[in-house]
């Protein structure tokens, strides 16, 4: 049985977690943060069943509280470095499903997890399938190299792009040389019309109600279109990613930044 805390248990992903250790019989949900209700019970709120969970808005406490084996923390960017601080400072696995990490953000949290010997894990996308479209665009930019990407989310999505683009372009930087792609005269006539730029790959994101999470990686080259496509259609989907780094997050004493690194 694996002790769980769920930081974010009213947001939509943190709803969906919270089912999920009810669901599975090897996930034992001991308390839950939330900025609200502190000192209630999960069982008061609307929509949680007769689950009574305790529910925090200090994570001290919480872990001072409860023997807390990993943290499922699916708030913010604003408060997913300080929770994995908090979490690693107690001797607690963190798992992280909120973006917005900076190159420097994670230097210093795998320095504190190595210094603490533990497990912490950040995915910018939990579903399996956008993590086979990330490893399969890495393998498709060894041949073709001129590319561009589409992400689509719902609009209370905060940041732009999405990690998960961001993601992809890292890793498909790693099979291909940067280049600028398009004519090389091409000018914006209004400014943003051709994308964020990552090493000359256009990153376009759209933000519309009735998206959840969806990206396609277009391929161009001599008479060919190659895409790699993938639709979350609702936030279940991203569960059977969350299991997967609860279990792998026991196994590691350093950071992993992707769930790519757990799937061979």
């Amino acid at each position: 049985m694996i002790n769980i805390v769920v930081a974010g248990p009213r947001g939509k992903m943190g709803y969906e977690a919270v089912q999920l250790c009810e669901r599975d019989q090897d996930l034992h949900l001991v308390a839950v943060v939330d900025s609200k209700h502190n000192g209630r019970t999960l069982n008061e709120l609307e929509g949680f069943g007769n689950q009574e969970v305790p529910i925090y808005s200090d994570m001290e406490e919480c872990f001072s509280d409860h023997k807390v084996d990993v943290l499922v923390d699916l708030t913010t960017p604003a408060f997913g470095k300080k929770h994995m601080e908090i979490a690693l400072t107690h001797g607690v696995r963190p798992v992280v499903g909120t973006t917005g990490f900076t190159d420097k953000d994670i230097q210093e949290l795998t320095r504190l997890a190595e210094e603490k010997e533990l497990g912490a894990i950040i995915a910018p996308n939990f579903a399996i399938g956008a993590i086979l479209m990330m490893k399969f665009s890495q393998l498709a930019a060894r041949y073709l190299t001129d590319v561009e990407m589409i992400e689509q989310h719902h609009d209370q999505k905060l940041d732009a792009p999405s990690g998960t683009a961001i993601k992809t372009a890292q890793l498909i930087a790693t099979e291909r040389k940067e280049k600028q792609q398009g004519h090389k005269d091409e000018k914006e006539d209004l400014a943003g019309a051709r994308g964020a730029n990552f090493e000359g790959m256009r990153i376009h994101s759209v933000r519309l109600p009735g998206r959840v999470a969806h990206q396609e990686v277009l391929f161009g080259g001599e008479g060919q279109l190659f895409s790699i496509k993938h639709d979350s259609l609702n936030r279940r989907s991203f569960m059977p990613g969350v299991k997967l780094s609860i279990e792998h997050v026991l196994k590691l004493d350093t950071l992993v930044y992707g769930l790519e690194n757990l799937i061979d």
